[in-house]
């Protein structure tokens, strides 16, 4: 794999990151302040130190977590096609999974569906499943 499709599929997961992350908080058909605010500490705590992937601008990559995740709201988005899109980069790209980044997406789902009134149903659902897809 050269380096530009290597950089391709490095923003290709920060944007199915963002996908994820996006489905979760849409799991109850709403997204609170609150999970937003999660979803950006996240991404400032822990995935900016996950990998040097730069997009074509030159700013870390993880940043697309929050520009998918905003986008997807602008435009209501629901929940489920948007787990399917990352569950489909995830069966074509698993190797990008090391165990420890499958442990950090587990807790940044776990972190905002915990984020506003605690973890309902529809977002139990979905982290399930999102944990039968990582094993």
């Amino acid at each position: 794999m050269n380096m530009m499709e290597s950089q391709r599929i490095g923003n290709e997961f920060y944007q199915n990151l963002g996908k994820l992350f996006y489905a979760v908080a849409m799991a109850d058909q709403s997204i609170h302040a609150k999970e937003m605010d999660t979803l950006r500490e996240e991404v400032r705590s822990y995935w900016l130190q996950v990998d040097a992937v730069e997009d074509e601008f030159g700013t870390d990559a993880a940043f697309q977590i929050e520009t998918v995740f905003d986008w997807l709201l602008e435009y209501g988005k629901d929940s489920g096609s948007c787990f399917d899109d990352f569950a489909t980069f995830y069966q074509e790209h698993h190797e990008k999974f090391s165990p420890k980044v499958k442990r950090l997406v587990m807790d940044t789902a776990h972190a905002i569906a915990a984020a506003f009134a605690r973890k309902n149903k529809s977002e139990l659902i979905i982290l399930a499943k999102l944990k039968l897809l990582l094993q």
